[in-house]
């Protein structure tokens, strides 16, 4: 799992995916290591502030965006630019292709293993 590496939504994503045994990866905006969620694998602190948004987007295979900030939007826009899925979880409402609205972290994970699974069925889902 990648993400942004600090507390909220971040942490809980990464929580969940340390716990199931999974490598997380916390792509920090700031400069400061000590600022990274304590489930993080490894922690990069890129001192690019929202510009990380890009590495976050071209670092995954889909998206889940959770909620509504500006920062979730610009994430959302990059990755339908750049053909990467996305899975939205009570945020923005934007009926476009590539974005799919669901309405619960199970879903999103449902969603996220259909898409990977359609394009490499040999990937071996194991969660």
């Amino acid at each position: 799992v990648v993400t942004g590496g600090l507390g909220g939504v971040m942490a809980a994503a990464s929580r969940g995916a340390a716990e199931a045994g999974g490598t997380t990866l916390g792509l920090l905006p700031g400069d400061d290591r000590a600022e990274a969620n304590p489930y993080l694998t490894v922690s990069i602190p890129t001192g690019l502030g929202e510009m990380r948004n890009a590495l976050l987007v071209r670092t995954c295979e889909a998206l889940i965006a959770v909620g509504g900030s500006w920062g979730t939007l610009s994430e959302i826009a990059l990755a339908v630019r750049t053909g990467v899925p996305v899975i939205s979880i009570g945020g923005w409402p934007l009926p476009a292709a590539g974005v799919l609205a669901v309405t619960s972290a199970g879903d999103a994970v449902e969603a996220i293993h259909d898409l990977l699974w359609r394009r490499d069925p040999t990937a071996g889902w194991t969660g």
